[in-house]
């Protein structure tokens, strides 16, 4: 059994260890809040250049108005682009694990192996141990990002799938429910999916009576080509948002549960060291009591 002093040394050290998830849990509980707040401020922006992709789409001719908006023709083996976000540090509890296990339960089986980009260096790190193709890396992100530091992201699947080097582009990453639960999810991101898991929650709006008609100016062509890459840009970065929320929540939780069993663990420890305490106080009295009896019977 350990010494009392030894014990008294891990007691401490338990202590320190709950102080730091303490502290951990309560600044994740207010990144929690930011991330949110951030998401809700795209949505303007962003629920009107949807009104103006769904009218765009209900024309005749979609796929020729614009490369980003063609389906390819059927093949036997597409060639797929994931963009994959997790986080850059650990102590999230099964976080950045599930997002991994999710993309390969949902693209292990394709017919040709895709490629993906990394956002965050967990996920890096676990897709290039399991053999994967990471042709871009994006790590280290600010704890607050802007549209400008996530917008190259956008960009490059843009241009991977411009230039005919892939077929699809999705984007996996974990969505927000609550504060307790946070669900890694797919979408479709290019060519733009309008009507299936592609489209962006929340956006929709129900309109009763005739359908608004639009002029535009300078033509539609010019507008598209302006506004679908900027449109795919922004749902990544409201992807990496939502994740940079998911993964807030799960570290306030994990670091929540680390603090109840860091107490649970210092009371254990605290029963143990008072039995080794009142054990040594025991031998002392039976030590005395022992030579009181040795010099009584001189």
């Amino acid at each position: 059994m350990a010494s009392a002093r030894e014990m008294r040394l891990r007691i401490k050290s338990v202590k320190n260890i709950s102080q730091v998830t303490r502290a951990l849990e309560t600044v994740s509980a207010s990144k929690v809040r930011k991330a949110i707040n951030a998401v809700m401020a795209t949505r303007p922006y962003a629920t009107k250049a949807w009104q103006v992709l769904k009218h765009v789409s209900e024309q005749p001719g979609r796929d020729s108005l614009h490369p980003l908006l063609a389906h390819r023709d059927e093949v036997n083996a597409k060639r797929t682009l994931v963009v994959v976000i997790t986080g850059d540090r650990g102590l999230a509890g099964a976080y950045n694990s599930n997002v991994i296990r999710f993309v390969a339960q949902r693209f292990d089986t394709s017919a040709t192996p895709p490629q993906y980009i990394a956002v965050g260096r967990k996920g890096r790190d676990l897709l290039i141990r399991r053999g994967k193709k990471v042709i871009a890396d994006f790590s280290n992100l600010p704890a607050a990002p802007s549209f400008a530091d996530i917008s190259a992201i956008g960009r490059l699947a843009v241009e991977e799938f411009s230039t005919g080097k892939v077929d699809e582009v999705y984007l996996v990453y974990t969505s927000f429910v609550n504060m307790g639960r946070q669900t890694a999810t797919v979408k479709k991101l290019l060519p733009l999916d309008l009507e299936g898991e592609g489209r962006v929650r929340d956006f929709e709006h129900t309109s009763h009576g005739p359908a608004a008609a639009y002029e535009y100016e300078p033509d539609m062509r010019g507008i598209l080509d302006e506004i679908i890459p900027r449109f795919t840009a922004l749902q990544v970065y409201q992807a990496v948002l939502e994740s940079q929320a998911s993964e807030h929540a799960a570290r306030m939780v994990a670091m929540r549960n680390a603090t109840d069993n860091a107490k649970e663990l210092v009371g254990a420890l605290q029963l143990a060291y008072n039995k080794v305490r009142q054990q040594g106080i025991t031998n002392d009295i039976l030590d005395i009591v022992g030579g009181a009896e040795a010099l009584a019977a001189k």
